[in-house]
């Protein structure tokens, strides 16, 4: 039974900043979403202790200088649309060209194209369901943009397959999980810019799809990030098989964490809006919030750990009400990887793939 007194960012109540051990390369994390000034200055001090030298963060386009401030040249940013706008065709439409500008002229070289099924939700709310689909008129326009500019493509096709197995079961509204993938490949044959596919392309749960999709588009990479997804779908294959997708695609995988921050999990209400728990309540809460996901992603890739993961995953009670309840958790199951693999996905593809065009 889960013991309801823990915090969902630590329930083996470790101390994370005490934990924090060297790394075998400096790390460079490809996807966080940073924003606020004390919630950025709190994940500027956790990323240092856990060995991460850069972070690229999609982060909205009025917070840019103040992140640089705080974080100097440890920062970059990847283009994203302005969600927050209550005009969402526009937003993601003419708006995102204009974003893509402004974001190119502050040294950006990234754009994310989210196109996760929710997205079908978020359009159908406007009258749009297409809206932010991968291929949709508007993306088709926002690429053409960002190709011009040289810049490299991002991308979120799909989620869980936990969430295929219940937010999505309506196959006719958000498609099956493969659905996702055709106008993915399509649009890799028409761009041939890097892209780079978040979250291990979406389907970390099977490796052997993506070897074919790798082995089919030369220009894909992916990254690491969605740390609940990543240590439950990760820890399920054994250590021999992970190490040897990676080493076959080493310089094609880079590390990345999906860090989010914000100023209101410093000292947010007991609950939000809707009712539902935030996932920190105070600075300290913020600190375990940021560093559980180092804490868990370097020691599925680098230890011989065996045991639960210290961060509650409700994914196990969404498939498995019977038997999880919200404070559960997935084992966690290190795969101690080779020396040469850690420095690649921590360091090396990064460095060659991202760092060549933005820091010549």
């Amino acid at each position: 039974m889960s013991n309801l007194n823990l915090h969902p960012t630590n329930l083996l109540e470790l101390d994370y900043l005490d934990l924090a051990t060297p790394a075998p390369a400096p790390i460079i994390d490809v996807h966080t979403h940073l924003s606020g000034v004390n919630a950025v200055r709190c994940y500027h001090e956790i990323a240092q202790a856990y060995g991460i030298t850069l972070t690229f963060s999609m982060s909205p386009l009025d917070q840019l200088d103040t992140i640089r401030d705080i974080m100097g040249d440890a920062v970059e940013f990847i283009a994203i649309p302005a969600w927050s706008d209550a005009d969402r065709t526009k937003a993601h439409g003419p708006a995102f060209l204009d974003q893509i500008r402004r974001f190119h002229e502050a040294g950006s070289r990234i754009v994310k194209f989210w196109a996760a099924p929710r997205g079908r939700d978020y359009g159908h709310e406007v009258g749009d369901p297409g809206l932010l689909h991968l291929d949709s008129p508007a993306r088709i326009k926002a690429m053409d943009l960002a190709a011009e500019l040289d810049m490299i493509f991002m991308t979120h096709v799909a989620d869980p397959d936990t969430w295929f197995q219940s937010k999505y079961s309506d196959a006719a509204r958000y498609g099956t999980k493969e659905d996702q993938y055709e106008p993915l490949e399509r649009l890799l044959e028409i761009y041939k810019q890097p892209w780079i596919a978040a979250h291990m392309g979406g389907w970390p749960e099977d490796l052997d799809f993506l070897d074919g999709l790798l082995t089919r588009h030369d220009n894909l990479h992916l990254d690491s990030s969605a740390t609940k997804w990543m240590v439950r779908e990760l820890s399920r294959h054994s250590p021999d098989r992970l190490r040897e997708f990676l080493q076959r695609w080493k310089g094609r995988v880079l590390f990345g964490s999906d860090i989010v921050t914000n100023e209101s999990h410093l000292s947010p209400p007991e609950t939000t809006a809707d009712g539902v728990s935030p996932q920190a309540t105070s600075p300290e809460e913020a600190r375990d919030l940021y560093a559980s996901r180092y804490w868990a992603l370097r020691t599925l890739f680098e230890s011989k750990y065996d045991g639960p993961s210290p961060i509650a995953d409700p994914d196990l009670a969404l498939v498995d009400p019977a038997s999880h309840g919200p404070l559960d958790s997935p084992d966690l199951r290190g795969k101690a990887l080779p020396v040469d693999v850690l420095k690649s996905l921590y360091h090396d593809a990064a460095e060659e793939l991202l760092l060549s065009r933005i820091r010549p």
